[in-house]
């Protein structure tokens, strides 16, 4: 085992926030890392922002615009170590996040992911804990053996600018499927987990920020758009590759991800589809849950969008008044 991490750093357009990223990695308190920056062709200040540092640590990699798939396949390529750490353009990382991992990486070598806790940051500046579900209380640290109970029933315990993940381990499942709009990485994540537990920490080691054209891309995703894992989740399920203790959770987290999808067709008229995926999705722990749904998808589509916005008003409402300023 190297003592060295690779950091991926995949750039576009990111001027505005690449200097800030760049200097959360330079000032860790675990020093022997590289940093590869792939430039997807920018077409802003960015990259003569990263060329500005003199860090002989940083390498530059400019290409013709590929997507973020390939972007960060291409940097795993020209990595030099045994482990990758990924780190999104406009995201950044607490001091102590690669001691972290690395203390993570020699207490479980076996894992096949390693992560810090991370806090996401809202467009209006306002900063949360991911919702952590079915994991122990901090200060806790050790290995999560099922990765789709906690994302079943919460936030993603991991995303791309907390993980770090062993380089062979990487290619043995394929590294970040190409040619996805969106769920790209969580595919890789859950064809990683589907093999091995997960090394998890609650040491603050990033900050996620939601910016609101990240947010507004989700919601204009294709209607018919279906995230990667959810074929690779049923063709391991057909094929007998789930083990036992797994398959219960992970068919929940395939209701989870599918129920959004049909959720987004419902409010915007598309009450047939929604219906058609929640018949074709299954779920114990949501049952009721689902059979509102399943109602809800056969009510005429101006009906259901009147209930809706009730039920959206009424909210508003009671948030109104258990306002301090009430």
């Amino acid at each position: 085992m190297t003592e060295k991490i690779s950091v991926i750093i995949p750039l576009y357009n990111k001027g505005s926030e690449i200097e800030r990223t760049l200097n959360s990695v330079i000032q860790q308190t675990f020093q022997n890392f590289e940093i590869i920056i792939v430039d997807d062709h920018s077409d802003d200040e960015g990259l003569a922002i990263v060329k500005n540092f003199s860090d002989p640590r940083i390498t530059i990699i400019e290409q013709e615009h590929r997507g973020v798939s390939f972007t960060r396949n291409h940097g795993v390529n020209l990595a030099t170590s045994d482990f990758i750490a990924f780190l999104d353009a406009d995201d950044e990382w607490m001091p102590k996040h690669l001691e972290t991992i690395f203390r993570l990486i020699k207490k479980y070598p076996h894992a096949g992911m390693y992560t810090t806790a991370y806090k996401i940051q809202t467009p209006d500046g306002k900063t949360r804990w991911a919702n952590y579900k079915c994991i122990p209380n901090p200060p806790w640290e050790g290995l999560i053996p099922d990765y789709f109970k906690p994302i079943s029933l919460g936030d993603h315990i991991i995303n791309s600018s907390q993980v770090v993940i062993p380089k062979k381990i990487f290619y043995d499942v394929g590294g970040f499927p190409e040619g996805y709009w969106y769920g790209e990485d969580i595919d890789l994540f859950g064809k990683i987990a589907l093999k091995y537990p997960i090394a998890f920490s609650w040491e603050l080691g990033g900050i996620y920020h939601e910016d609101a054209l990240i947010r507004a891309r989700h919601k204009n995703l294709p209607l018919d758009y279906q995230e990667p894992f959810i074929s690779t989740a049923r063709i391991a399920l057909m094929n007998g590759e789930v083990p036992q203790e797994l398959t219960e959770s992970l068919i929940e987290y395939i209701w989870r991800m599918e129920s959004q999808r049909a959720i987004y067709n419902l409010r915007v008229g598309n009450s047939s589809v929604a219906l058609n995926i929640f018949k074709q999705c299954d779920t114990k722990w949501h049952h009721n849950e689902r059979l509102i749904w399943l109602l809800l998808a056969r009510l005429p589509p101006p009906l259901y969008l009147f209930i809706r916005d009730v039920r959206q008003n009424v909210k508003k409402i009671v948030r109104k008044n258990k306002s301090p300023d009430n």
